[in-house]
């Protein structure tokens, strides 16, 4: 499904505020894989989802999405293949339209406009059938005004418009992080629910140990550009929020370490 190799970005290069963002990148996503991304700040977890939805074009490297080559694509090229959830709630959605409308305008979305169908009866009953499954009483709320919710709202309603078409590609960049933590949980069931509902190949970038633990089937450790580790899904069964947290204290000490000393904690690990 996903493929990447050797990928490289650079920020401000050149510059005092040069920021080496990933460093040589290689890793192979397969269809219906459900991975999870931990890592330190500013260790190129965004700057990875980033890459993959054509926010930037990468200095280095190549990115295949279904076996086409999109390295050189914009990200507009490459809605038709992925969808994405931010971490803000306010950014996936047009505040200043109904509910029906967003859900709408989602599902048009990749559509040439010659293909666009209006707002219908049918259509707002499917909708109102997809706005149900949040469990939100939202379904009598379809002509409401999107910016009258609450961020919870928004935030489940963004994830059913990008699940909404089925994408070949789910990113989800901390999605759950500024909610409240029953809005997270909330939200969190629902997500659990469309990806085994659709079988969608996701990536989640996550600051929560307890989610990289238990969701998915393979979970990602970056820092400082690269990815450091990947974990199984046999082996995430034989984790717990503990284990990865002294994997973090780890990688703390290992930067404090001396050359000298930090050879001799390798040999020793």
């Amino acid at each position: 499904m996903i493929k990447i190799t050797n990928l490289h970005k650079k920020f401000n290069e050149g510059t005092f505020d040069e920021v080496y963002a990933l460093r040589g990148i290689d890793v192979e996503i397969k269809d219906g894989d459900f991975i999870t991304i931990i890592g330190t700040n500013g260790s190129g977890k965004s700057t990875l989802l980033n890459a993959i939805s054509g926010s930037f074009i990468a200095d280095k490297g190549k990115i295949e999405v279904k076996n086409k080559d999109v390295t050189k694509k914009p990200d507009f090229k490459r809605a038709k293949y992925i969808a994405r959830v931010f971490q803000n709630p306010f950014l996936g959605t047009a505040p200043g339209m109904t509910i029906a409308e967003n859900l709408h305008l989602a599902n048009m979305r990749g559509k040439s406009r010659k293909l666009w169908i209006s707002l219908d009866n049918k259509h707002k009953a499917f909708y109102r059938e997809q706005i149900a499954l949040l469990e939100m009483q939202l379904e009598d709320r379809m002509n409401n005004v999107i910016g009258t919710l609450s961020g919870g709202q928004r935030q489940a309603i963004t994830l059913l418009m990008s699940v909404i078409q089925k994408p070949d590609v789910l990113l989800l960049d901390e999605h759950t992080a500024a909610l409240d933590p029953k809005s997270a949980a909330q939200l969190i069931r629902l997500t659990k629910m469309f990806i085994e509902r659709d079988k969608l190949t996701t990536i989640m970038i996550t600051h929560s140990m307890q989610q990289a633990i238990e969701l998915g089937n393979r979970t990602i450790m970056m820092h400082k550009g690269k990815i450091i580790e990947e974990i199984t899904i046999k082996e995430k069964a034989m984790y717990n929020v503990d284990d990865l947290l002294d994997k973090f204290a780890n990688i703390r000490k290992i930067e404090k370490l001396t050359p000298e000393l930090l050879n001799e904690f390798r040999n020793n690990y």
